[in-house]
């Protein structure tokens, strides 16, 4: 597709250290708060700390045992989920109505853009339509929720390269009751790291199509 001036800018930021879940959460609603039509979009790819995060509908009952790992309550769609090292989170700061999306455009997109990237490693994954998220012989490989205010996403995707699974021992993944999680690492050696992966990331936004001018910006 041609550039033009039509097409949004977006601004894709990759963060080389553990960020604190607490603190992008925060800066995430800040920006969807004060942003304004012209507000450039943003991406934000980076991994946390070990965290359990609550959904806004989450139910208590599908954290099964209390341990060290900090609980914070989020505001995202879904259910109890964990992130931490090893983990490639992906944060949406979208203006759906500038791009003339729906909340299932932003969902679809997100998934294939897990599917995707598996792809290019020769891992062959999948959605399905009546549970978020990708993946892989009935295992699950990539989660996602979003929050949507005032035609505006924040929140994102989290894809398991080669964490430690045990996080999501004490929970109910997404909601579901001995659902199984897998890893890239599982799955393949000579894996992509978290580097390579978010390279892997910039460029399938550069080359969407759905874009004017892509600035990455490494952090």
């Amino acid at each position: 597709m041609n550039q033009s001036v039509d097409l949004p800018d977006l601004i894709i930021r990759e963060f080389h250290q553990l960020t604190d879940y607490a603190t992008r959460f925060q800066e995430m609603k800040m920006l969807t708060e004060q942003r304004d039509e012209n507000t450039p979009d943003e991406l934000w790819i980076l991994q946390h700390p070990d965290v359990l995060t609550q959904g806004q509908a989450g139910k208590p009952e599908h954290i099964l045992m209390h341990t060290d790992i900090p609980v914070v309550q989020s505001d995202r769609g879904g259910q109890v989920t964990w992130h931490g090292p090893g983990q490639m989170v992906i944060y949406f700061m979208f203006d759906l109505n500038r791009l003339k999306w729906n909340v299932r455009s932003l969902v679809t997109y997100a998934e294939n853009l897990m599917i995707d990237l598996l792809k290019k490693y020769d891992i062959e994954a999948y959605a399905k339509p009546d549970a978020p998220g990708v993946y892989v012989n009935e295992r699950k490989i990539g989660s996602l929720g979003f929050k949507i205010r005032k035609g505006r996403s924040y929140h994102g995707l989290a894809l398991n390269i080669d964490c430690n699974l045990d996080g999501f021992h004490t929970i109910n993944p997404c909601g579901y009751a001995g659902l199984e999680m897998v890893r890239i690492c599982d799955l393949m050696e000579n894996y992509p790291k978290f580097n390579q992966l978010a390279d892997d990331v910039s460029t399938y936004f550069k080359e969407s199509g759905f874009f004017n001018d892509v600035e990455v910006i490494s952090q």
